[in-house]
């Protein structure tokens, strides 16, 4: 399903209101917020926090809790309690698994997945995140991957595809151009000093240079003004 048309923007991580209200600001139509996850990473809050800041959310933007679940119950009960619109889910679920977790999830499952599983994933999520996973299925390593097989994965599967891993304000119009994804995700690539906390002049230009990359794809300019 190619989604270039009207380009979505989540940015991820997010650990305090300030960074989540610039990101609001900013134009982003999702923020993510990371909960509940096995792996060693700044960005993860506790669920407590999670709700605060999925509280925080405004009206017409999406909030998606960040999880490496090791069920489905597990899954769905945080979910519950922290209240996100949507869960993306990163790990070891299978497309079962997450088959079930959409019929106990009043919400949007997103599968993060890289380009050679894509397609086990696609009639059972409601989005994949394609992202570069280390070993653990985890995301978010700040690596970009091959673009030009995850824009098959656009061309070949129907379903909305999101871009991550390795994503900056610098590359973010090339990626999309490439790619030609539903949306674009990036977390690491736009904090600042202090990992965890962003950078609020680079999450503000990701997103204008990633919508407006979005724009010029629609309009068939394959290159910068």
């Amino acid at each position: 399903m190619s989604g270039a048309s009207a380009l979505r923007v989540k940015v991820c991580g997010l650990t305090d209101e300030t960074d989540l209200g610039v990101a609001v600001e900013a134009g982003a139509d999702a923020v993510g917020i990371v909960a509940d996850v096995p792996v060693d990473t700044p960005r993860e809050v506790p669920a407590a926090r999670a709700r605060e800041l999925a509280d925080a959310v405004p009206p017409f933007v999406t909030s998606v809790l960040v999880t490496m679940p090791g069920s489905v119950a597990e899954c769905a009960e945080l979910a519950k309690r922290v209240g996100t619109d949507a869960v993306q889910v990163h790990g070891d679920l299978t497309p079962a698994e997450v088959e079930a977790l959409g019929g106990s999830f009043d919400g949007d499952v997103l599968v993060a997945t890289d380009h050679r599983t894509a397609a086990e994933y696609a009639a059972v999520a409601d989005g994949l995140v394609v992202d570069s996973v280390d070993d653990s299925g985890a995301g978010g390593t700040g690596e970009t991957h091959d673009w030009e097989r995850t824009r098959e994965v656009v061309r070949d599967l129907d379903v909305p595809v999101v871009l991550a891993g390795g994503l900056i304000p610098s590359n973010v119009a090339e990626a999309v151009r490439t790619v030609r994804p539903f949306a674009v995700d990036v977390a690491s690539g736009v904090e600042g000093e202090v990992p965890g906390r962003k950078d609020h002049d680079a999450v503000r230009g990701f997103v204008r240079r990633a919508k407006r990359a979005g724009e010029r794809a629609d309009e068939g300019v394959t290159a910068e003004p």
